[in-house]
């Protein structure tokens, strides 16, 4: 049997049942010996579970009201930083038996076969024939929609079976998000980082269809996409402006010669400073120095403004000069120049170093 003692597994908990016992049976005969049990308000009549868990040698910290899963996260990372100085890492796991031993013990394995600090994920299969359609819907378009956007190539994002090191519990720390969603922050903040994504497939387990699953579809989906909807709302406003200054340019240079050119950079230039800081501020949240942000930016702004006028450009003299012609081609250029935008700014103008991560 491994040496598993020098891991702590975290268990977030909101009103167990009995499967939370099983669970802490379970890996304590797979050779785990530290156990955090987090409960995340339960209500007074589960309060038993945790007495029993504790009775079975865990340790057990309580939230007195529900603050969610990335804030239960959280609290265990604190504890760990405080109480475990000499522990290699942690596991974290559901409390609802679908995380078996083998896969757990499997997973933290891989964490003494890594060259560098590295966030291991346990990951289902959604193709199996006993996922729910609902399940495998959601995990299949969020893991499209996060591999579209932002480059990120993780087959099951939602996944619950994680191992970190000790080197990157720090970082996770500051990772914004206080619910199901700071699940999916913490992969995005390990890409701009450059901390590498491990994968170990692990058994698909769905208990009674996951209806007991504390994940409400609508509220924790638009903070599970909280990034691209911010990035979203600001290019469209950001586009909106560029857009409406570049017709009224365009319209007011109609006896220069080079009016189109004119008119692209005056508008992308307003528009830009507008861009630049509601991205870095409001969906970004760098705190990367001023400088070296700015620079970058304005190499991708350049980049854009020569593209925007060169595609216009070369469309206009297809389709005609009209001014109604052009503001449609310009419409379209810039759609798709928004899009490359997207995933140049968060994998370079933005990005995060190892010690360049911020809290929401």
């Amino acid at each position: 049997m491994a040496n598993y003692q020098n891991i702590l597994v975290v268990i977030p908990s909101l009103d167990p049942d009995e499967r939370l016992l099983n669970v802490i049976r379970g890996v304590q005969a797979k050779g785990f010996t530290d156990i955090l049990l987090v409960d995340d308000g339960s209500a007074p009549e589960n309060q038993h579970y945790f007495e029993e868990g504790a009775a079975l040698g865990c340790a057990v910290l309580h939230h007195e009201v529900n603050k969610g899963k990335g804030r239960a996260l959280k609290t265990a990372f604190e504890w760990f930083m405080k109480n475990r100085p000499d522990s290699a890492g942690a596991v974290t796991i559901d409390g609802d038996d679908q995380h078996k031993p083998d896969d757990i013990a499997a997973c933290v394995d891989l964490l003494g076969q890594q060259k560098q600090d590295s966030l291991i994920l346990g990951v289902r299969n959604f193709d199996l024939d006993h996922v729910p359609p609902k399940s495998r819907f959601g995990n299949k378009l969020t893991s499209s929609v996060f591999r579209l956007f932002c480059g990120l190539k993780v087959s099951d994002t939602q996944t619950g079976l994680r191992v970190f090191p000790r080197g990157i519990i720090p970082k996770m720390l500051e990772v914004s998000g206080e619910r199901f969603e700071y699940e999916t922050n913490m992969l995005l903040v390990c890409k701009q980082a450059d901390i590498p994504l491990v994968e170990q497939t692990i058994e698909t387990v769905y208990i009674n269809s996951n209806e007991t699953t504390h994940f409400h579809p609508i509220k924790d989906s638009l903070r599970i996409y909280g990034i691209i909807i911010k990035f979203f709302l600001s290019s469209l406003l950001s586009f909106l402006l560029d857009y409406g200054l570049f017709n009224v340019f365009y319209a007011a240079f109609r006896n220069l010669a080079h009016r189109l050119f004119m008119a692209t950079a005056l508008a992308r230039i307003l528009s830009s400073v507008f861009n630049f800081t509601l991205n870095r501020k409001a969906v970004f949240r760098s705190d990367a120095p001023l400088s070296k942000t700015i620079a970058r930016y304005y190499i991708l702004w350049g980049f854009q403004l020569l593209a925007s006028f060169g595609l216009v450009r070369l469309l206009s003299g297809i389709f005609g000069e009209g001014g109604f012609v052009v503001a449609i081609l310009k419409l379209i250029v810039d759609m798709f120049l928004y899009f490359v935008s997207f995933r140049v700014q968060q994998a370079w103008v933005f990005k995060l170093d190892n010690t360049e991560i911020k809290s929401e």
